[in-house]
């Protein structure tokens, strides 16, 4: 058994989702295991990742306006607001995703669908450098 671990820096510039399918590919590529299971880690609160289609934008647009609705600023029962009204509900989505995603690999690639691509889901409106771990174990 072998394993692998690196990490990327993902800046956003605002809320939506950044695909890092091609960083994630590259470090599958350069690690040589070729069976395994790989695990991809964010290392924030208010943010997250997500499996999801990369051949329509407007998937993106409507998950965008989906949270949106479902977690909205303003909320003014809201206790924790230290950093301005999108704090809170940034920590509310990333709560409702997920910090952590399993993919397989199979003959050296990451097992991802026709359509599917790997995301940053970036729920705060100002820009932020995002860090995400990837950890591969295999052989």
């Amino acid at each position: 058994m072998q394993q692998a671990i690196d990490s990327i820096v993902v800046r956003t510039e605002g809320q939506g989702l950044y695909e890092v399918s091609r960083p994630l590919r590259a470090f599958v590529a350069q690690s040589a295991i070729t069976t395994g299971l790989l695990t991809a880690f964010v290392r924030h609160t208010s943010c997250s990742l997500l499996i999801q289609e990369n051949a329509d934008p407007d998937v993106q647009t409507d998950l965008l306006g989906f949270f949106r609705r479902l977690v909205p600023e303003g909320m003014d029962w809201l206790v924790h607001t230290t950093e301005g009204p999108d704090d809170m509900p940034a920590h509310i989505k990333s709560a409702l995703t997920q910090t952590s995603i399993g993919i397989p690999v199979s003959e050296g690639r990451p097992v991802l669908g026709t359509w599917q691509g790997l995301y940053l889901f970036e729920h705060r409106r100002r820009p932020h450098r995002r860090e995400i771990v990837f950890h591969l174990i295999g052989e």
